[in-house]
């Protein structure tokens, strides 16, 4: 079984290079990092100097250090008050990744990163994205190609993509035509778990990493932080570290769960690694299926209630104020319960909404996965087929059945719905 991710990363009396070279230093000794996948010093495997200059400070550094603890340079400090050290001339801080697709998730990840310190070069098929977010945060580096975002990236790079399921294979093919081997391609989109799969064996003939994170927390997650489902291997998850725990949201998101004692797992930060290729896509994928469920329901709840005014008795009830005593104290509390309440106060009629529900495509693939395993899902395919239903994708098939009414029975339903069947 796969395990999680450890919420300490252990440090060698050598100090490893990988960490520093995700935030863009270059050790003094000018040695190319490497990151290893059976546990070995990346430190040791890539530095020809058999004396680290900066091992003696390490050392007595306790081998359990969390990872933003971890110095992120070689060379030792400069002693306090030394009158002969040189003034450290103000300087861009380097790029910690590269962030392609800069749209509401993307460019809210490049900000959320940008305010604990990692910055990004930054990548849009719309220039024009890419130029106004450079200019809101300056510390990040625009790039005008997939070669230049990579020639700006230390390495070994680390290259996020967030772009809608239908071009993510394409662009991360794209993206892998200029990385080399030991760079790492993260999927942060909503794409298929098979296909999530198969980019990790062709990356992989390259020597290339893939990491796949189901991210949830849609336009929100810039001031709520983002829960994320992460799958790839164990050691570049690691390597990562800095990087999801910039993203989610920590531990005052929620109470801790009665009987968790001891030092919090990732999983209570709001990251968790969940298995190898593919399984951070399969756990976010049966996670929006749920959605699609819990939303259901509440439509046809609150729909029963705004019919309620033509039925025996009638009963005219204000939905503003049901869902606001409903987000106090009840069961049904919840996120998009708040949502919820958010617009019927804006808008109590809800006219400005569509009768046309879209779907993305994970609840689709929840229901075939459901159909594969041969697991009953009555609910989240029922809530799949009402978002058919609502872009009248069931039209024919309702003219096939009232074609059938009048011929057996003579019931005429050409003119308009009939109040009853």
């Amino acid at each position: 079984m796969q395990q999680p991710v450890p919420d300490t990363v252990s440090v060698s009396a050598r100090p490893s290079l990988g960490l520093a070279a995700l935030f863009g230093e270059t050790p003094a000794c000018g040695a190319q990092p490497t990151i290893t996948t059976d546990g070995s010093d990346p430190c040791s495997l890539a530095c020809s100097q058999q004396a680290c200059p900066a091992a003696d400070q390490v050392a007595s550094v306790s081998p359990a250090l969390t990872s933003d603890e971890i110095a992120p340079t070689h060379a030792p400090p400069i002693a306090v008050g030394d009158a002969t050290a040189p003034a450290a001339p103000a300087a861009k801080p380097a790029p910690a990744l590269g962030m392609v697709g800069l749209g509401r998730m993307g460019g809210n990840i490049v900000r959320r990163l940008a305010r604990s310190g990692i910055f990004s070069v930054l990548n849009d098929v719309q220039q024009a994205m890419v130029g106004a977010l450079a200019d809101e945060l300056p510390e990040c580096v625009p790039s005008a190609s997939m070669a230049d975002m990579a020639a700006k990236l230390p390495t070994p790079r680390v290259v996020w993509v967030m772009v809608p399921a239908s071009v993510a294979d394409v662009t991360i093919a794209s993206v892998a035509a200029v990385l080399d081997a030991g760079d790492i391609v993260i999927d942060g989109g909503n794409s298929y778990y098979r296909n999530d799969v198969e980019n990790a064996r062709k990356l992989a003939e390259r020597g290339i990493h893939f990491v796949d994170v189901g991210t949830s927390g849609g336009v929100h997650g810039l001031e709520r932080g983002y829960s994320l489902m992460i799958g790839g291997e164990t050691a570049i998850v690691q390597h990562l570290d800095p990087i999801f725990r910039a993203l989610a949201p920590g531990m005052d998101a929620a109470e801790r769960t009665p009987g968790r004692t001891g030092e919090p797992a990732t999983s209570e930060l709001g990251y968790f690694h969940c298995g190898p290729s593919g399984a951070g896509h399969y756990v976010k994928m049966i996670h929006n299926g749920i959605e699609y469920g819990m939303m259901a329901a509440f439509a046809e709840g609150l729909g029963i209630f705004e019919a309620a005014k033509h039925g025996t008795p009638q009963y005219n009830l204000d939905l503003s104020h049901i869902t606001e005593v409903w987000r106090r104290g009840s069961v049904v509390a919840s996120w998009l319960l708040d949502l919820i309440a958010h617009a019927l106060q804006e808008d109590p009629g809800l006219t400005g909404y569509s009768t046309a529900v879209s779907d993305s495509g994970e609840g689709r693939w929840t229901v075939q996965a459901a159909i594969e395993l041969g697991i009953p899902a009555h609910v989240l395919s029922a809530s799949l087929f009402s978002r058919f239903a609502s872009r009248d994708n069931d039209d024919y098939a309702n003219r096939v059945l009232s074609a059938m009414r009048k011929k057996f029975g003579g019931h005429n339903e050409t003119h308009g719905k009939p109040a009853s069947s």
